[in-house]
């Protein structure tokens, strides 16, 4: 589908779905807090000593460069939903900018994201059930928190957003109580570091700690994957596109802020040096928890592992919405079985949908907490696809606004997609042929879909 607006009227494509629309009910706010709520207020602490090991003790500044590297994808999201404030997101922009395959394809790829990340967070969450109630299996606290936000998902999105409100607000106050416990903890013992070390490292600032903090920075961008998300709720913001724009930037911007100031506080507080983590790996998992215990003691670590594991469940809650909408429109397109694209007119949500997104989900999680390998291999595969989805997204900048502005749509998706084709570069060789695999079955589907629809009857 090409572009058919002239320079001078800014192209944008409304939503003529008649009742197979979404409702507008979900403000600014609720829209800022399901962005926020997929990524997590608290999302570097399992990364912040491998973080520290890789970037030679700069982690601040690891994630001050993360985010200004993400600063290119979600300017992105901001152009493109203002062209199509539709549920389909990134699957909507590709097929408007670059045209109905590239659009299944960047669909396809979103969806190996959306259905298994919140099948990373719903283990994480069982993962700590089981740690406070050890007599129930792990299996069964992971499936009691999907069919527990998965009945809220279904209740409305309205009921959703604002139980991830008060969920999102208890994840910013415990983050407020570790700021001002690692605030006194410095006024009183001081900074095991120099007060510069997150931005320059333990080191010299030279070539190779620029080297190693952007190498870092290819780990840390997986942190704010979920922002995106909000992107697919255009279709139910009550305030049109332009505040989906705004949201997408607001929540980055703030997750950046978020990430910039516990991990500058944590690597000053840091009873381990960089070195001593690139060592010793098995540490830095629970580098971030070694850091609260030695400077504020168990009392605080507990509340930050209570925090994370309701976070984790509600994260969940947030990626299964945003997969049940991509469901949804790729169903209203054809692309899908059409049962998926029904709206519920009691709860005005998508709900066969957002059951589709479920079942998958539940299925992957369940699987992964019955294994021992479980979380590994669910987390080595589940960056990808967002990332593939990125990349078509800035193409289809330049596709649908080709000369409407070298800067914002030549120079920025362009500097967006070699960002995030360096990421995929550095992704391990098990979640690239994952990514390929998945490729590869999206491609035979939509050949598939090609030679159904050539061999139709005519009319």
């Amino acid at each position: 589908m090409a572009p058919s607006a002239t320079p001078a009227d800014p192209p944008s494509v409304p939503p003529p779905f008649g009742d197979r629309s979404l409702r507008r009910t979900l403000s600014f706010r609720d829209l800022v807090v399901y962005g926020l709520l997929f990524i997590a207020p608290m999302a570097p602490v399992g990364i912040f000593g491998t973080l520290g090991a890789k970037a030679h003790g700069a982690v601040a500044l690891v994630y001050v460069v993360a985010t200004l590297a993400m600063a290119f994808t979600a300017y992105s999201y901001a152009q493109m939903v203002r062209v199509a404030p539709q549920a389909g997101s990134v699957y909507t922009y590709a097929r408007l900018g670059l045209g109905e395959g590239a659009g299944f394809v960047a669909g396809w790829m979103a969806m190996l994201d959306y259905l298994l990340i919140p099948a990373v967070a719903y283990l994480f969450s069982g993962i700590a059930m089981h740690a406070l109630v050890p007599a129930v299996p792990q299996w069964v606290c992971t499936a009691i928190a999907v069919l527990l936000t998965t009945g809220l998902n279904l209740w409305g999105v309205r009921a959703a957003a604002l139980a991830g409100f008060l969920v999102l607000a208890m994840e910013l106050a415990v983050l407020a109580v570790f700021v001002v416990a690692a605030a006194v903890a410095l006024a009183q013992d001081g900074a095991r570091r120099g007060w510069l070390a997150p931005l320059t490292g333990e080191g010299a600032f030279d070539a190779g700690t620029v080297r190693a903090v952007l190498g870092a920075v290819s780990v840390a961008v997986l942190s704010y994957l979920g922002f995106d998300a909000i992107a697919a709720f255009a279709e139910e913001s009550a305030g049109g596109s332009e505040k989906v724009a705004r949201a997408v930037l607001t929540c980055l911007a703030v997750a950046g802020t978020l990430f910039f100031v516990q991990t500058y506080l944590a690597a000053l507080l840091a009873p381990m040096s960089a070195a001593d983590l690139a060592a010793e790996p098995a540490r830095q998992g629970a580098a971030f928890y070694d850091t609260v215990d030695a400077a504020t003691g168990p009392w605080l670590h507990d509340l930050v592992a209570a925090s994370k594991a309701l976070g984790a469940a509600f994260a969940a809650l947030a990626g299964q919405a945003a997969a049940g909408r991509l469901l949804f429109a790729m169903a209203r397109d054809r692309r899908l079985p059409g049962l998926l694209a029904k709206v519920d007119r009691g709860s005005g949500v998508p709900r066969l949908a957002l059951l589709g997104a479920a079942a998958v989900t539940l299925v992957a999680a369940v699987w992964a907490a019955r294994r021992a390998d479980g979380l590994d291999r669910l987390v080595s595969v589940v960056d990808v696809g967002a990332l593939c989805a990125f990349a078509l997204l800035h193409l289809s900048v330049i596709g649908w606004f080709r000369g409407r502005g070298v800067w914002r749509h030549g120079v920025v998706p362009v500097v967006g997609l070699g960002v995030v084709v360096a990421v995929i570069a550095e992704a391990s060789a098990a979640a690239r042929l994952v990514g390929a695999l998945w490729l590869a079955a999206g491609l035979l589907v939509l050949a598939g879909q090609w030679l159904s629809r050539r061999g139709a009857p005519a009319g």
